[in-house]
């Protein structure tokens, strides 16, 4: 199947003239975020292998103004509309919730979908302002489809809106494991730099003391410093090196929850700390508790956080798959046919 990747200077020329259904997704990150670009590459291949009769269109985010009537324009009963999934449903990134109001508020006509998402508005007066723009911006569209990736949002959006909600993994989560089999050594520690950190300095310190001077100790984050922005083009290459990377480890140390995913993608031992609002944790316990690699933890003393290190790091792989939670979404694509 043939995918698009759109620009304003020149989406004309590259939205195909033909009559097959097109998956519109806007959104697309082009920023350095190793977790969002991964979850975008895994929506190309989820639609790409389950649904190959659409022709697939990626829209990324700086372009999402100036693609919108472009789109309205030559758009179909039989097209979906759709915007990606991430952790930033909520007034924390208040530019991507601005993007996703004005797609959903526009294509009130057709099968509309937010890709699976966190949600989290704050309790005060910045986050409630911002809420009720959303609400009223979501509420124009009788189509539009909301999915949760954890069942706190899951409970968060049925309260905070009126749209139909359902309930899948992250979408990386659809992808393939690798099995690589290369020499691990060392730690790796992928730490936030964001307003979503909590977890201490002096943690870290201990998990360095625990984990011994012999074994070779790297910090990292998802969040890459080069290249400047990333393609359609440009992302799986990055994607499968940072697999790579995570490949050669024996533990990862992280706060990041696609930091996690690529741990269970690679078989990789890794003990997960919380953020501000929970998004790793939740989903941890929704859909891989029973990965016996990967573990969550809240603890702060030293001798708790030791036993779950050995735990994960003597843990053996073992098969797993989560494809029959995507169930509600391909119930969803499948039924607009």
């Amino acid at each position: 199947m043939a995918n698009f990747y759109i620009n304003p200077n020149n989406v004309v020329h590259e939205l195909p003239k033909n009559n097959q259904p097109k998956f519109f997704m806007f959104g697309v990150p082009s920023y350095t975020n190793l977790g969002d670009q991964a979850i975008s590459l895994a929506e190309r291949k989820y639609i790409e292998a389950e649904f190959p009769d659409y022709q697939y269109i990626e829209i990324v985010e700086e372009d999402d103004d100036a693609a919108i009537p472009v789109v309205k324009q030559c758009i179909t009963k039989q097209d979906i509309v759709a915007f990606t999934g991430g952790g930033n449903m909520g007034n924390l990134y208040l530019n991507h919730e601005r993007a996703r109001r004005k797609v959903f508020s526009t294509f009130t006509d057709n099968l509309t979908i937010s890709f699976p998402q966190s949600i989290h508005f704050e309790d005060n007066e910045a986050g409630l302002y911002e809420q009720k723009l959303s609400q009223e911006a979501y509420q124009k569209n009788p189509n539009l489809v909301l999915v949760a990736r954890d069942a706190q949002s899951y409970h968060r959006m049925q309260t905070t809106f009126n749209n139909k909600v359902i309930f899948t993994p992250d979408m990386v989560l659809y992808m393939k494991s690798v099995n690589w089999k290369f020499n691990r050594n060392g730690a790796l520690f992928v730490l936030r730099h964001d307003s979503e950190k909590v977890v201490k300095k002096s943690t870290i310190d201990s998990i360095k003391d625990i984990l011994g001077n012999e074994r070779p100790v790297k910090r990292v984050d998802t969040v890459l410093d080069e290249p400047q922005k990333i393609t359609p083009v440009t992302r799986e290459a990055l994607f499968d090196s940072e697999l790579e990377l995570f490949s050669h480890q024996e533990i990862i140390i992280t706060d990041r929850w696609h930091a996690m995913v690529f741990s269970v993608l690679t078989g990789t031992p890794c003990l997960l700390f919380g953020n501000s609002y929970g998004k790793g944790k939740h989903a941890y316990f929704d859909w891989l508790e029973h990965i016996n690699w990967v573990s969550y933890t809240d603890e702060e003393d030293t001798e708790r956080i030791k036993q779950q290190i050995n735990a994960v790091m003597e843990a053996k792989t073992h098969a797993y798959d989560l494809t029959p939670d995507f169930k509600q979404l391909h119930d969803l694509i499948a039924h607009n046919r």
